[in-house]
């Protein structure tokens, strides 16, 4: 979450107008996150959030997430419903943007990760990818393997001034990875959502009470959803894998859904191919924020010390 565009108060009142919301009392940008615009709404009905979609998602892409947040919601999973207008529709259109309202999750992200908090989180995720199991339709992740090179090209060496040969280091680690990347046809796959970062989580009573952003969320390998939550978890000085924490998530997810032995094969690859994504993402935002934006940039060497971590030993790590 971010903000990028300031929204006119008249518009904002046009555009509140198509939803039996009732008259706006208060509205406030929310900081955290990096993708798009968005605005907690205080108005006579609650609370809820207007997501303004900016930056990486497409608007064609839209209806596929909104249409997931609606399945999962439908099926019990704790997580924002996007909010129809009068006219049936959810995806409108405001400041020359595509926009959204979904409802508002009780809850707050948790403020020290426990193991018991990894666990939770362990349960909805599995959760999730059971319950996302009959919605049929499909996205392919746009940030998967094949995204990795080009999106490092894209950074033209601007990584080698955090760190010295930063670049060309990630070029072997990519092309490690890959080689050792399992085939998709080989794993259990499914809608994952690919970003469910401590901030993404919201906790009620040391338990999770929802999950939300789910704008990264896509069709790909059920695991590799598991190797991204290990990653953003269990690294408390984002330098040591903590072996509580790391046990706490994945003891929480079979709890639910047991990994098949080819999965837990593979989770040493993930991992470090989750670390890499994600380096890549925040050194591309580093990069390319507006010096001007309402938003928190994310240190993209907190990655590069959890793939060491990984590379060194992630076998020993996981405990596969």
């Amino acid at each position: 979450m971010a903000v990028y565009t300031t929204i006119p108060p008249e518009r904002l009142e046009a555009f509140l107008a198509d939803y039996d919301l009732g008259p706006l009392v208060q509205i406030d940008g929310i900081a955290e996150g990096v993708e798009n615009t968005n605005y907690l709404l205080e108005t006579e009905a609650g609370r809820a959030i207007l997501t303004l979609y900016e930056k990486r998602v497409r608007a064609d892409e839209l209806p596929w997430f909104l249409g997931l947040m609606q399945h999962l919601s439908r099926r019990g999973l704790k997580c924002p419903t996007p909010v129809i207008a009068r006219d049936g529709v959810a995806l409108r259109s405001l400041m020359d943007r595509p926009a959204a309202i979904t409802t508002f999750l009780p809850g707050r992200p948790i403020a020290t990760i426990t193991p018991s908090a990894c666990f939770s989180l362990g349960q909805s995720l599995a959760r999730f990818h059971l319950l996302g199991e009959d919605f049929r339709a499909k996205r392919a992740n746009s940030l998967g393997p094949s995204a990795w090179k080009p999106l490092l090209d894209s950074c033209l060496g601007a990584g080698d001034s955090l760190r010295p040969g930063l670049t060309q280091e990630l070029e072997g680690a990519i092309d490690a990875v890959l080689r050792g990347w399992p085939e998709e046809s080989t794993l259990p796959t499914g809608q994952i959502h690919a970003d469910l970062f401590p901030d993404n989580v919201f906790f009620q009573e040391g338990n999770v009470s929802g999950l939300i952003d789910f704008y990264f969320a896509c069709t790909d390998l059920l695991a590799y959803d598991l190797a991204i939550c290990l990653n953003a978890w269990c690294f408390p000085d984002d330098v040591t894998a903590s072996p509580a924490l790391m046990a706490g998530m994945m003891g929480g997810y079979q709890s639910v859904r047991p990994l098949k032995p080819e999965e837990k094969a593979a989770l040493p690859v993930m991992v470090q191919g989750a670390a890499i994504r994600f380096l890549l993402t925040r050194l591309y935002d580093w990069v390319n924020t507006p010096k001007d934006a309402i938003v928190t940039r994310k240190d993209p060497l907190a990655y590069y010390r959890r793939l060491m971590a990984w590379r060194d030993d992630a076998k020993g790590l996981l405990h596969v």
